[in-house]
């Protein structure tokens, strides 16, 4: 699947969300996009590591970690399996870790910091599928997340069917 600019996106649709340019690049895939599936969580990745579980048939995984850097709700095992699981991407509003094995899976992922402290599952709860905001977007469930080198763009559905 080709990807779309996001500059070319921010040009052409006066929907496209733009996301605060907080974000630093992690994974192997400098750019990526697909529907959105949310998760909602505080330093506690039990939800990051179920969903990367699961098929994600070329979708991008939006976890809002409430911003935290105090530890990383993504790492190169959730890595691996995003990545056999057919995740697009992850972008976490929190820290990840395992920064070299995140580089080398084919997995575009987009976090604020990484941090070496894993998470404590089960220490906090979260939830699915609920809209997330951060960056100044507004991330729902099935709207669509395009990621390239220039930046983050939503738009509020995949920007190849029209």
């Amino acid at each position: 699947m080709s990807i779309p600019a996001t500059t070319d996106l921010c040009d052409a649709d006066a929907e496209a969300q733009v996301c605060e340019p907080v974000f630093r690049a992690f994974g192997g895939r400098p750019a990526f996009a697909g529907p959105i599936t949310t998760l909602k969580v505080f330093e506690d990745n039990t939800l990051v590591r179920e969903a990367v579980g699961r098929p994600g048939a070329g979708r991008v995984l939006v976890v809002d970690g409430g911003g935290s850097r105090r530890c990383s709700l993504f790492g190169g095992n959730l890595a691996v399996a995003a990545a056999t699981n057919g995740w697009a991407g992850v972008v976490v509003h929190g820290c990840v870790r395992d920064v070299a094995e995140l580089a080398a899976h084919p997995i575009g992922v987009r976090a604020l910091a990484s941090f070496p402290r894993s998470s404590e599952p089960g220490l906090h709860s979260g939830q699915a599928g609920l809209p997330v905001r951060f960056a100044g977007v507004l991330f729902r469930e099935g709207a669509w997340l395009c990621a390239d080198e220039d930046g983050i763009v939503v738009l509020p559905g995949d920007p190849s069917a029209g």
